[in-house]
């Protein structure tokens, strides 16, 4: 799955000039599932008290899956969402999206949602081809 680069976008990162505001206009057209997604776990995030919030929901379909998987994928793309939420993003099995508050990265919940151990705590049958 790529992005769909407009040619106003291309001619700026040919010159070598990419205004990030524009990169993530260009990833939320091109990867709106992706996107919508993480933009209501940040606006879930601010409504409550806690360190963070995530998603259990599977895509609803392999479509919505790749657009996810791109995004999460791409450091470039990863980062410019977490800059543009100011938040910290963490990915877990096929589907598992979560937004940390950016303080909260590196603390104790983070480290525990990252670690080795969470990620095989979290495994199933059905996560095998996701």
């Amino acid at each position: 799955m790529s992005l769909d680069v407009s040619p106003k976008l291309l001619a700026e990162a040919e010159r070598g000039q990419v205004r990030e505001e524009d990169f993530v206009e260009t990833v939320r057209t091109s990867l709106p599932y992706a996107y919508d997604l993480i933009a209501g776990l940040v606006a879930e995030l601010r409504d409550e008290a806690q360190e963070f919030t995530d998603n259990h929901t599977p895509p609803p379909t392999e479509k919505e899956r790749g657009q996810l998987l791109r995004a999460l994928a791409s450091d470039a793309i990863r980062g410019s969402l977490e800059r543009h939420f100011g938040v910290s993003l963490a990915f877990m099995n096929c589907h598992r999206v979560a937004v940390f508050r950016s303080e909260a990265h590196g603390g104790e919940t983070h480290t525990r949602f990252t670690s080795l151990r969470s990620q095989i705590l979290n495994q199933s049958p059905e996560f095998r081809d996701c």
